[in-house]
């Protein structure tokens, strides 16, 4: 093991032997493994937008079983799926990837100003199917966010228990926040905290941009001159925003866009202290082979191999 590795395992300190275990098995997996960053390929966009937008620009991902295999190609940390793409192929590549089940759903068929996701698996299935991990999306900002807060405190004290590492997607949301607020720096460092402060091990937010929706925040990121003019530095500020760098953030891929522009926002996490990338369709709406080869050069940023 690494002194990386042992370094950020030594945060989570307060966990059972089993939560350590396969936090080190995720962050010891793959071609990043014992760098401390990690990549992982989140498939859940079937059931969040539909099979059509989400398979379609590459037809082969329609199968569960292509997203394994690609995982396993591409080096990656881990693959995360919903409980149907999971039980597809859980037994077919039992050992072969780190699994990540997530435990939460919410689907695009009726209009939501504050979404609200349903529960669609639970800690017995993770564990069935030999995963390492459970995810569970949290969206602060919207009208249920309590109820949200409240079901996701359960399912982590009985994901700890069972020695499951906890990865929560934090996604602002809601009535009240605009746009753009989505993804403002101040709100997306505050999701990061509340995803930290409810116990979360690996937190997945989208990349901030230098936007500050609050007033109240706005005042005291000019006051104390919080700088945020570039995509590093705003990574950095997040990162800072989870317990000072202390609980592992990876970035959002986001909607499929051009090598260049990923590789970018890659260079820019590496450099302001982000952990890694979780990458789902800017890697399955690919091309295998250009998919592939886009992966590689991730992962050759994160490792410092390539500028």
């Amino acid at each position: 093991m690494t002194d990386r590795i042992r370094e950020i395992l030594s945060w989570y300190r307060s966990e059972n032997p089993g939560v350590l275990t396969n936090l080190s098995r995720l962050l010891n997996h793959g071609r990043l493994g014992g760098t401390g960053h990690m990549i992982i390929l989140p498939v859940d966009q079937g059931f969040e937008h539909g099979p059509g937008r989400s398979f379609a620009p590459n037809p082969p991902a329609y199968d569960p079983l292509y997203h394994f295999q690609f995982a396993i190609d591409a080096g990656l940390n881990a693959y995360a799926s919903l409980l149907g793409f999971l039980e597809a192929g859980a037994a077919e590549f039992a050992g072969q990837v780190p699994l990540i089940l997530k435990l939460n759903s919410h689907d695009l068929l009726h209009p939501e100003q504050d979404p609200l996701g349903a529960q669609t698996a639970s800690v017995r299935d993770a564990l069935q199917l030999g995963c390492v991990a459970v995810g569970y999306t949290i969206y602060p900002g919207t009208a249920e966010r309590r109820l949200q807060y409240e079901q996701l405190r359960e399912l982590v004290e009985e994901a700890k228990a069972a020695g499951l590492v906890v990865v929560v997607w934090a996604y602002p949301r809601g009535g009240g926040l605009s746009k753009d607020g989505e993804t403002a720096l101040d709100v997306t460092a505050y999701a990061a905290h509340i995803a930290a402060q409810l116990g979360a091990h690996i937190i997945k937010i989208k990349l901030p941009t230098a936007h500050i929706e609050l007033e109240e925040n706005r005042k005291v990121y000019e006051e104390q001159h919080i700088p945020r003019a570039t995509l590093t530095e705003r990574v950095r500020h997040v990162v800072q925003s989870a317990f000072n760098g202390r609980r592992i953030v990876i970035f959002s891929g986001g909607a499929k866009t051009d090598d260049a522009s990923i590789l970018d926002e890659v260079r820019a996490i590496r450099a302001g202290g982000g952990f890694g990338s979780i990458i789902g369709r800017n890697s399955f709406q690919r091309e295998r082979t250009a998919a592939l080869s886009l992966l590689d050069q991730i992962i050759r940023i994160y490792k410092g191999e390539t500028p």
